[in-house]
């Protein structure tokens, strides 16, 4: 995307905006690394462009990486590249996406889910601008600047110790919050007719009356998926859209009914465990091998064995015929450290 293209689509005259725009022109021209943080759809790769654009990197690349989009087993790869018979299935070198940000800007979105046996390597890569691809003994400098994006708390994230405070500390020398769209009402007018124009010309359509009670009932809704929902909204609108009036799908878009009685949230904890349970038991508890639990969740053994210990994950152990056995013989009593193969298959790494 353009750096003209960027600077049409940074639409806002709320407060809270202006000041993000604010923190951009001041981090922009630096090298310091930013945090962006902002619920899902308020355009944080929006921001991470516009500071690459502003920046001095502007004529190098930016490179992003979806970290909750590459499986964790490749995110390695992904990265840092490999050699050539690396692994399995490594046919050929591959450059990694950090080498490929060279004198440019490396953009890590949804840097909350990058796992947490690979942030101390690329929490060193950062910090001395160097690393080693896959397979490979040979060290690769680079001239990178940072910028990553969550949704996440990340700080709430390391005091449960889901990330590591040395990284994250790393990442937020100027962190950027971007306020959800019901924060800055102020600014959906300007949207709005922005995405019109946008879907018109792309449905050669014009369309030039968005009556006054329209507009009204947008700036009324909390719109919880932010500017990504708007967007859409405004698309089908405009499909829809006849003799050049604007006319959505709705007229007034109704805020979401809370129900009186609400079953408890489960956390992600709490999902992530029964997946794991059920994947466990599909396999008989088999961790590691092509037909384990480790191979259909897509993980490497080890950080399965990880997330098991994290979550209180052990299998019950066989009882034996006396009733004073809790065990087999071997087993320790410390549930995190029964992840070994122990002789009759109650636990197998």
């Amino acid at each position: 995307m353009t750096a003209n293209k960027v600077d049409r689509e940074l639409i806002g005259e709320s407060v809270r905006f202006k000041a993000v725009l604010q923190q951009v022109r001041v981090v922009a021209p630096v090298d310091s690394a930013v945090l962006i943080q902002g619920e899902t759809g308020t355009g944080k790769e929006l921001i991470a462009e516009a500071i690459h654009n502003q920046s001095r990197r502007a004529s190098g690349p930016l490179i992003k990486v979806n970290c909750s989009a590459i499986p964790a087993g490749l995110l390695e790869s992904e990265l840092f590249g490999h050699e050539r018979g690396a692994f399995t299935g490594a046919i050929s070198q591959r450059i990694g996406r950090l080498q490929l940000a060279h004198k440019g800007t490396l953009f890590l979105d949804e840097i909350g889910d990058l796992p947490l046996e690979l942030q101390p390597k690329l929490l060193r890569a950062l910090q001395e601008q160097n690393f080693e691809r896959l397979g490979s003994s040979q060290t690769i400098h680079v001239d990178v600047r940072i910028v990553a994006a969550t949704n996440q708390d990340l700080a709430q994230m390391v005091n449960e110790r889901h990330f590591r405070v040395d990284l994250y500390y790393r990442l937020n020398v100027f962190p950027i919050v971007l306020p959800p769209l019901r924060e800055r009402a102020l600014d959906i007018p300007a949207l709005v007719r922005h995405f019109v124009h946008v879907y018109g010309e792309r449905m050669n359509k014009i369309v030039n009356d968005i009556p006054e009670h329209v507009m009204e009932s947008l700036c009324a809704y909390d719109w919880p998926g932010n500017i990504r929902e708007l967007q859409n909204f405004v698309e089908r609108a405009v499909l829809m859209s006849e003799d050049g009036r604007f006319s959505p799908p709705l007229l007034e878009p109704r805020r979401a009914i809370t129900p009186t009685v609400e079953k408890p949230a489960e956390t992600l904890a709490d999902m992530e465990r029964v997946h794991i349970m059920d994947t466990l038991q599909k396999t008989n508890w088999v961790i590691g091998g092509r037909a384990g639990a480790a191979a259909r969740l897509g993980l490497p053994r080890t950080t399965l064995i990880f997330r098991m210990r994290k979550l209180g994950i052990s299998r019950k152990p066989f009882h034996s015929a006396a009733p004073w056995r809790i065990s087999p013989p071997g087993v320790p009593a410390d549930p995190s450290q029964a992840f070994t193969r122990v002789t009759g298959g109650a636990y197998s790494a």
